[in-house]
């Protein structure tokens, strides 16, 4: 599938939009980007959705899916059980979203300062 993705992105970038102008070669270069966001996605998704799951489990001491996992989550902030003076929590808020930055916008220059400014990584 990666392989696939990957054919198809190369051929839209470097053989379709160079020969379009104005609004079709806008659109060929979002299908490009599409097709690096759901590369990323496969390529990096599982692993930090695992990562972020058992962060949870054990910030939480919960079990459950990653979805009610963050409901349980957001009660917990919402009723103040956990703050920003809990360093599990800063550390997970942290890593959850260099990691859907890592996916979604990794040329984010947010995203870049965090790194150099050391944030912790995903998965």
């Amino acid at each position: 599938m990666a392989d696939l993705m990957q054919a198809v992105q190369d051929f839209v970038g470097e053989e379709i939009a160079p020969r379009l102008s104005g609004h079709a070669a806008f659109s060929a270069r979002v299908a490009g980007n599409v097709l690096a966001l759901m590369q990323r996605e496969l390529d990096l998704g599982p692993r930090f959705r695992a990562a972020e799951q058992a962060r949870l489990e054990a910030l939480l001491n919960e079990t459950g899916t990653l979805e009610v996992l963050n409901r349980i989550l957001c009660d917990k902030i919402a009723e103040g059980a956990l703050g920003l003076e809990d360093e599990g929590l800063v550390d997970h808020l942290k890593r959850a979203t260099m990691g859907k930055l890592a996916i979604d916008q990794p040329n984010y220059a947010g995203y870049q300062t965090a790194q150099t400014n050391g944030w912790p990584e995903e998965g």
